[in-house]
């Protein structure tokens, strides 16, 4: 739709729709069957599986308009969302984190935040290349792939500079 911006290298799959002013980042890849709606913004590296679903109105009803209470969803830099999720608008997908098929995400996720089912919960964390973070009793752990390390500090996850 008119005043929506795709940034370079975006993917966007078989049906996709993506509204006015809705915005996608650099490398967004988008599966097939997914809506974009006006306030969504999608920041650079991150990946809409399959019939995930944004919504943008807390309160849809077909007999009242309620464009004036579109609510914004961030998704934040290279993050997940499975296939046939669900987001409700309002909510922040932290940088890296990772939404499991089919959870409905209802709240905040954390950046690095591994979250599955309904309503979704945090399962555990996830590094920058899509694995799984196992903390030790310092709150270091060590991406399977690439070795990178991360730190848990008070519910946050960093990627430790090395």
């Amino acid at each position: 739709m008119s005043g929506c911006k795709i940034g370079n290298g975006c993917s966007l799959g078989q049906n996709v729709f993506v509204g006015s002013n809705a915005v996608l980042g650099r490398n967004v890849k988008v599966q097939n069957n997914v809506s974009i709606y006006e306030g969504v913004i999608c920041e650079d590296n991150v990946f809409l599986g399959p019939s995930m679903v944004f919504t943008n109105v807390m309160n849809p009803r077909s007999a009242i308009e309620r464009k004036k209470e579109f609510r914004q969803t961030i998704v934040r830099k290279g993050a997940t969302i499975g296939a046939n999720a669900t987001i409700v608008c309002g909510n922040e997908i932290g940088a890296y984190a990772f939404i499991g098929a089919g959870a409905v995400v209802t709240k905040p996720v954390p950046a690095y935040a591994l979250v599955a089912g309904n309503p979704a919960k945090q399962r555990g964390w996830m590094s920058e290349r899509g694995y799984q973070l196992n903390f030790d009793n310092l709150g270091t752990a060590v991406c399977a792939e690439s070795g990178e390390p991360y730190v848990l500090t008070n519910g946050i996850v960093r990627k430790r500079e090395v």
